[in-house]
């Protein structure tokens, strides 16, 4: 939970048993982001760095970029699913509401970064008529969503085993292809900041 006196006692409590690992949970409840994270910063001080950390229910793709960077291991979460329900398909570039007409003559893949079965074999254009009203859509799109989330973990972990500053690096170059204009939320500043990564506004 966000009180970060009963947090303690319980990490106090749990360490000392030595688990196979460890989840952190009681967030994403309507929290505002600057606990959010603070919350995950101060569990993952504590949890030993030798055992996986697991955060429940979290799954937007900025804040498991902000938590992998804390010291995250692992997520689950309904969100990849959801919002494929409701015609929404995730992309490093932002998500994109396949229900727009933006979408209605393009033909190109949901995600041109993306090798996924969906995205070799189904166009944006495809998708509008139906995204959000036929359960193929959501289907597909949730296929497309989750491969879209490993893909995330799997570029974030080879980033760190490369070393040096490449995954700090990965966490900016993200940052900058989500947030263009350069309006990176400052809690994301913050929170990157305490796991030793500066990202500037202008990034």
């Amino acid at each position: 939970g966000i009180n970060a006196e009963y947090g303690t006692h319980c990490l106090n409590k749990m360490i000392p048993l030595d688990l196979p690992g460890y989840a952190v949970g009681g967030l994403s409840g309507g929290e505002s982001k600057d606990l959010f994270w603070r919350v995950v910063d101060h569990c993952t001080n504590f949890l030993p760095s030798n055992k996986p950390r697991y955060l429940m229910g979290v799954g937007y793709a900025v804040d498991m970029v902000v938590c992998v960077a804390l010291g995250i291991d692992m997520f689950d979460c309904v969100y990849p699913s959801r919002t494929a329900r409701f015609g929404t398909a995730l992309t490093h570039q932002g998500n994109l509401n396949l229900r727009s007409a933006e979408f209605a003559r393009d033909m190109r893949p949901l995600d041109e970064e993306c090798g996924c079965s969906v995205c070799s074999n189904y166009t944006r254009a495809y998708f509008h008529p139906i995204a959000g009203k036929e359960g193929v859509s959501g289907q597909l799109l949730t296929y497309h969503n989750i491969a879209y989330q490993m893909r995330l973990m799997k570029e974030m972990r080879e980033a760190m085993l490369k070393g040096g500053d490449s995954f700090p690096d990965y966490v900016r170059s993200f940052m900058q292809k989500r947030f263009p204009a350069g309006d990176v939320p400052q809690w994301v500043i913050d929170a990157l900041r305490a796991a030793g990564i500066e990202l500037s506004k202008a990034q």
